[in-house]
């Protein structure tokens, strides 16, 4: 662009922000996704789902890299590996403003036998598409690009240049944006696609109380039996599922079936219970249902706190005890932290959600149970440290148990103002492209949006149904991609279609 150019470029952007705003018109824009680009969406779902690309998987992260640097130049954008986020852009005028989508296209680990169809092959079933990460966050990811495409073909002249980054570690060590702002700009504004409609005003801080003990037993005991081993959980953000304790018979013939009678009069609600003796071992299991424990955790079944509760005053005293007691404590009564003396409520941002969520083994004699809590403000994370702090001391006065705390509280509620210039076009663009009409909502996941300047959570899941990320059998309705993708060219219409938002989240 030549220098009059650029001035008169500057200059006709300057005169536009003093006017009304007025939303691009994203009709064509619509149209021409439904008329040649919907077909391709599940198809491209489908292949992506196909990467497993879990922590860990180096060949599935790379496979699902290269697919990238594929669809995107086939879609005629300039895509650019930097690392651990690829970078996929539809380019504006010379010197434009960098409006970016942010997605990440990493998932959590997936149980294959609690789930109805095959977590990595993206079936579909009765107008639902299944698969790992088919609503977080690899769902999103297929819609920007196709959104991306729309928007090239057919819509408005772009006063933006659009950027979408795809991270790759969101679910596990969240080093990808981190890295990627160390050698690149980030966008001027962000929509991150990972989270519900129509806007997250806010986000709860993640944090994590974590107890540690050893794990054999604590003084002579009647009983004919020890517990020697437990195991729960895939993730602490996600609900358990699945909890297992193994029972070892100390002596003699082993006769499990008073005991287990005992276990099955004390089942209630929605936990399954499975006791499987084999001679002198028993496992007793309970099964409960997945969920994430910040988008959905009122959806999920926590089986560890399930087997706590089955399992309470029936072992000898020992490491393993101890920690279910501290496990049905933290779980207890309810899902909002009441049993850790977490009480507070604020208006907006509602009550703390606690997850009771992985008993590891860190080292053979030591075992140890993760709580993720979400909290929201006013309570800073030094406070919550202590609070937590403070309850397990008064568990171990009250019990003779020796758990260590230690835990995570670095992470902060992420804020945005609800009367912003930038939520109130989000709203409009969501009621367009929708349909209907939703309030701003507060979550208590924790999307990109911490992690990046101007940028704010934006879709792609609709308020109607409870969120399915991390769940066995996650789906997505296929009618919903499709409406998702018209609520985003609503948004990228208006926004890379006109100049840019001043101060747009005051």
């Amino acid at each position: 662009m030549s220098r009059i150019a650029a001035v008169l470029f500057a200059g006709s952007l300057a005169f536009t922000a003093s006017l009304p705003v007025l939303a691009s018109d994203a009709t064509a824009a619509r149209a021409r996704y439904d008329a040649e680009l919907q077909g391709r969406l599940v198809p491209l779902l489908q292949e992506v789902v196909r990467f497993p690309t879990v922590k860990g998987n180096a060949e599935a992260f790379q496979k699902q890299k290269d697919w990238l640097k594929r669809v995107g130049t086939e879609l005629g954008f300039t895509v650019r590996d930097k690392g651990l986020v690829t970078e996929i852009e539809l380019p504006g005028p010379e010197g434009a403003p960098v409006l970016g989508l942010v997605v990440h296209g990493d998932v959590q680990p997936a149980e294959e036998g609690a789930w109805s169809q095959p977590p990595f092959e993206g079936r579909v079933a009765d107008g639902m598409l299944y698969g790992r990460g088919v609503a977080d966050d690899k769902g999103p990811l297929v819609q920007a690009l196709l959104a991306m495409k729309a928007l090239k073909d057919a819509g408005p002249p772009l006063t933006h240049t659009v950027r979408l980054l795809v991270g790759s570690d969101e679910e596990s060590d969240n080093a990808d944006i981190r890295t990627y702002l160390a050698s690149s700009k980030a966008p001027d504004l962000s929509l991150v696609l990972d989270a519900v409609f129509p806007a997250v005003v806010g986000e709860k801080a993640w944090n994590a109380l974590i107890v540690t003990t050893a794990s054999g037993p604590r003084g002579p005991s009647a009983l004919p039996f020890d517990i020697v081993k437990l195991e729960a959980g895939t993730g602490p953000s996600i609900v358990p599922d699945r909890a297992v304790a193994t029972l070892k018979w100390k002596s003699g013939t082993a006769d499990w079936n008073p005991f287990v009678e005992k276990l099955r009069a004390k089942r209630s609600g929605a936990i399954g219970l499975m006791s499987v003796p084999t001679g002198d071992t028993l496992e007793v299991t309970t099964l409960g249902t997945s969920a994430h424990s910040g988008m959905n955790l009122e959806g999920g079944r926590n089986a560890l706190v399930g087997l706590a509760g089955i399992l309470d005053g029936e072992l000898p005293a020992s490491g393993f005890a101890d920690l279910l007691a501290f496990a049905k404590k933290a779980g207890g009564p309810d899902l909002f932290g009441t049993g850790l003396g977490l009480t507070q409520k604020d208006a907006l941002w509602g009550r703390f959600l606690v997850n009771v969520a992985t008993v590891t083994t860190p080292e053979p004699g030591k075992i140890t149970l993760t709580t993720n809590i979400r909290r929201p403000p006013p309570l800073t994370g030094p406070e919550l440290r202590s609070q937590m702090e403070k309850q397990v001391a008064e568990f171990n006065a009250k019990t003779g148990a020796s758990l260590v705390a230690t835990g995570f509280y670095d992470d902060e509620p992420y804020k945005v103002n609800p009367k912003s210039k930038l939520v109130k076009r989000l709203l409009a663009a969501y009621k367009r492209g929708a349909g209907e009409a939703a309030k701003e909502a507060v979550i208590g996941g924790g999307t990109y949006a911490k992690r990046l300047p101007h940028a704010i959570a934006f879709g792609m899941w609709f308020p109607k149904t409870p969120y399915p990320g991390h769940e066995a059998d996650e789906k997505i309705e296929i009618g919903d991609l499709h409406k998702g993708v018209h609520v985003l060219l609503e948004a990228l219409c208006d926004l890379a279609g006109n100049a840019p938002v001043p101060n747009p989240l005051d």
